[in-house]
């Protein structure tokens, strides 16, 4: 095997691998008892076919797919690695020459990790996380405590937005019922969003045992093609209504669901609550602050098959997030009506994102040398067996090393991180002009 190496624009490459006759010839060979129970020709019986009258009944070509497929497993992954490139996607084969008996000629365009060109990346000045609580997050989060600690009261008025409402409905367009048109006993918040725009405001002011007709019109963009831009009637039968009572905010809540007698200390103690919280998500948000500023003055040209292949992970990833949740991917698509060409733009922002910031915190930490001992990769798995509940000796033995390596990565980068935050100047919102000014 022979590789040549075209260096092309933006960051692409072409490898062209010539392989040699008897090596595709045997590939040829091995299509041939692969597939040969598949070949049926008068006078033979099933399996028994020669590879030459094969070959002349249905042309040599016949072969080619999994001759190809094996070649290409066995020779490509060498020839990346012989042309030294580090190659950052998925291969676009092309076939200049192929044939029996003849060398085996392919080429593979791929994308190669680009450079990354830093710029200032210590001592850069970002905007410290504020940790400081408000009067009204206090209020909110006590808002919050009342509305947990609220009930639910059947009442005989009219119904009035906030309130919850029992409901079966039957919907039909045009005279016809559509599939997911029908409930019982289906208890609608007014005012929440969750039908069909229109739908919940037809029923403010109608009581307990009454049947509304609710006419409303599907979104242009509705999930269902088929319903989407319709109008529709909805026989709604009114089964119950409810209102939610909140407590009041005094002294005899706050010693109900605390520990405090009075309203003014269960409000200082949700006060320190809420700080700690802030404190707890300072670390991360200054950590994204700093490298968004330090990847922001760095410059790199991306090439778009490495964005493509960084779609493809995102995309499988969020396939299986929802498998796990009970949502075929498909089910998914059909109910927001999207597309996989548009879910991959929506995340393509965020794709080119994770790209750019670990191509630079890739370089800074090639830059500093910075490299985590092994003991301090051994620390990382010893905290991963405590979580599992097994022995760190039983770990280990079935770590291989390739996830050795990646936990080793994802280390020295937290490393890389941190550094940059120990090296920045974190200032207060109302002190970041002053220090851009010094």
């Amino acid at each position: 095997m022979s590789v040549k190496v075209e260096n092309l624009e933006k960051n692409m490459a072409k490898l062209t691998v010539t392989v040699d006759a008897k090596e595709f010839d045997q590939a040829l060979v091995n299509s041939y008892n692969k597939n040969k129970n598949r070949f049926s020709i008068p006078g033979f019986r099933k399996g028994k076919v020669p590879m030459a009258m094969v070959e002349k009944m249905y042309g040599e070509q016949v072969l080619y797919d999994d001759a190809l497929n094996e070649i290409l497993d066995k020779t490509y992954p060498d020839a990346v690695k012989e042309s030294g490139l580090d190659v950052v996607s998925r291969p676009e084969i092309g076939i200049d020459e192929i044939g029996k008996d003849k060398d085996l000629v392919y080429t593979a365009t791929v994308a190669v990790k680009p450079e990354v060109t830093l710029g200032e990346y210590k001592g850069v000045t970002v905007e410290k996380a504020d940790v400081t609580v408000t009067e009204a997050e206090v209020q909110d989060r006590l808002n919050k405590e009342l509305d947990k600690n609220s009930r639910l009261v059947d009442v005989e008025r009219e119904i009035k937005k906030d309130d919850i409402a029992t409901i079966d409905f039957v919907g039909s367009v045009n005279g016809k019922e559509f599939a997911g048109g029908k409930g019982e006993d289906y208890p609608l918040t007014i005012g929440s969003g969750t039908f069909i725009p229109g739908f919940e405001d037809q029923l403010i002011g109608h009581k307990v045992g009454e049947n509304v007709d609710v006419n409303v019109t599907f979104p242009e963009e509705y999930g269902a093609k088929d319903l989407a831009g319709k109008e529709a009637l909805f026989k709604v039968s009114i089964k119950a209504v409810k209102e939610k009572q909140v407590p009041a905010a005094d002294d005899e809540f706050a010693s109900e669901v605390s520990e405090f007698d009075t309203l003014d200390e269960y409000k200082k103690d949700l006060e320190k609550t809420i700080r700690a919280e802030k404190e707890e998500r300072a670390t991360t948000t200054n950590e994204n602050n700093v490298v968004d500023k330090v990847v922001a003055n760095a410059s790199m040209e991306i090439p778009e098959p490495m964005i493509d292949a960084q779609l493809d992970n995102m995309y499988y990833d969020y396939s299986m997030r929802l498998q796990q949740q009970g949502i075929p991917i498909d089910q998914y698509m059909q109910i927001t009506g999207l597309t996989e060409a548009k879910l991959k733009e929506q995340m393509k922002p965020q794709a080119e994102k994770n790209i750019r910031t670990s191509l630079v915190l890739e370089a800074i930490q090639k830059k500093e040398n910075i490299s985590v001992s092994d003991e301090r990769v051994d620390e990382e798995f010893k905290k991963i067996a405590d979580q599992y509940k097994m022995k760190y000796e039983d770990l280990m033995k079935t770590v291989t090393d390739s996830q050795k390596e990646s936990v080793r990565r994802e280390l020295d980068m937290q490393e890389t991180i941190d550094m940059l935050v120990s090296e920045a100047n974190l200032v207060a919102p109302e002190k970041k002009e002053e220090a851009k000014e010094n």
